[in-house]
């Protein structure tokens, strides 16, 4: 999970000011001295971390922490504005063209993800009602361009090529063209990478820039190479007149230092986050939300729109229903964990939930994606009736059951148990909504 091992340091430092009714300087001292370290091992940039730790010991030594009543949140209401500052205050979007489509250049080294990248901005543009192109600029890489249009046909997204053209910039000349024929108002150019900053591939991005004034110039960073990914930064926006950055596996990434830095050294934007290998997962970057997640406080803005994007209004009204009548069925909790995988991976899910990492259980929870789909393969396994009535399954429809799913009769005594457990909570809470409707009261869900 992305931070995770910043978050737990960081969620310990602010448990210890919590516990304590006034702070001291001293205490302040000795906090701050465990946020400087958690940083440093996250990777942050040095001077970016000793400019972090002095604005926010200024702020906390003053009267808004030593005069409140809780001293212990005012210091964590600080560190978040700081961490919001440091990351870019607010999310930074992508220019419009004053006519035409947009352009925008995806730039990188090599194996950075730019054809993933580019591939994800169109789907995310198109989701938004956009008319997106990719443009096929990288010549050099073996099937990159294949690549490329395999990746447009998933999307339903047109893919500009132009055949055995050795020159990048007539192919974007030759897209820009085809693009205002057929009233596309997007083009994002996927160009060759090297495995190191070369002179070479400066002259043809520059060649690219010059052949079609692009609206955005995105670098594409791989977020695991930590500071790697800093000096990257710093060495093409010397070269190019970078608009953003795309940081990429920021999943993966339970550091972060990289997400805290850039702008920080480079001044460059970072626009967009890659948070998993599937054309949906690319996220807009905002400062706050991030900031909120590092604390440990969850994402609850980002968990609305995906639920909003990937489920059903009209289903969900009906099991919130079912819920409160405590009438779940098996079809109704298959229906639900589908809708659930939609959204995502479920250890990103959790990280959006207020306090998740803190619940009993949640937060050493190994999520495998494998138990869902063993679960999904035993629901399946089924007959409509088991389904319904799941008290009717005996030991010879457990035996039926497991061998049709490829599971073991344990696994669908587990599944049996949990949901029978879960039925059980379901009714505990109908009977109390039953209670407060009886003395006129509503449901607090």
């Amino acid at each position: 999970m992305a931070f995770e091992s910043l978050t737990d340091k960081l969620q310990n430092v602010f448990k210890k000011l919590r516990g304590r009714g006034k702070l001291s300087p001293k205490d302040i001292d000795e906090a701050m001295r465990e946020v400087r370290m958690a940083l440093l091992e996250a990777d942050v940039n040095f001077k970016v971390v000793r400019g972090f730790i002095e604005r926010v010991k200024d702020r906390s030594v003053g009267v808004e922490v030593m005069e409140s009543l809780t001293p212990g949140q005012q210091v964590i209401k600080i560190v978040n504005e700081e961490l919001i500052a440091l990351m870019g205050d607010n999310p930074s979007r992508i220019a419009n063209a004053d006519r035409g489509p947009v352009v925008i250049l995806m730039v990188g080294l090599q194996g950075s993800g730019k054809t993933t990248s580019g591939a994800k901005l169109a789907r995310y543009f198109k989701r938004q009602g956009r008319n997106p192109m990719l443009v096929a600029c990288d010549i050099y890489r073996p099937a990159a361009i294949r690549q490329l249009q395999i990746l447009g046909e998933q999307l339903e997204v047109p893919v500009f090529t132009l055949g055995d053209t050795t020159d990048p910039a007539d192919i974007l000349k030759g897209a820009y063209a085809d693009a205002q024929r057929r009233a596309m108002d997007m083009l994002i150019v996927d160009t060759a990478g090297r495995l190191h900053i070369d002179d070479e591939m400066m002259e043809e991005l520059t060649a690219l820039t010059n052949a079609v004034k692009p609206q955005e110039t995105l670098l594409v960073v791989d977020g695991m190479t930590g500071q790697d990914a800093v000096n990257v930064t710093e060495s093409f926006s010397q070269r190019l007149e970078l608009t953003g950055v795309i940081l990429t596996k920021l999943d993966g990434d339970t550091r972060g230092g990289a997400a805290l830095s850039i702008k920080a050294v480079t001044g460059v934007p970072i626009k967009f986050v890659g948070m998993g290998e599937k054309t949906d997962a690319l996220e807009l970057f905002y400062p706050d939300r991030m900031a909120s997640r590092i604390l440990g406080m969850g994402d609850v803005l980002s968990f609305i729109e995906k639920a909003q994007e990937n489920i059903d209004l009209k289903n969900a009204r009906e099991m919130e229903k079912k819920l409160l009548n405590a009438e779940l069925t098996l079809d109704d909790f298959l229906e639900q964990m589908q809708q659930v995988k939609k959204m995502g991976p479920l250890d990103q899910i959790l990280g959006m939930l207020p306090g998740a990492g803190r619940m009993k259980g949640l937060k050493d929870m190994q999520v495998d994606e494998k138990d869902m789909t063993r679960v999904e393969a035993i629901i399946r396994s089924m007959t409509p009736e088991e389904r319904r009535r799941p008290q009717i399954i005996n030991g010879s429809r457990r035996k039926r059951i497991a061998m049709g799913s490829g599971t073991g009769i344990t696994d669908v005594n587990r599944l049996l148990k949990q949901f029978d457990q879960t039925q059980r909570m379901l009714k505990q809470f109908s009977q109390m909504g039953k209670n407060f409707g009886k003395k006129g009261m509503r449901l607090p869900f």
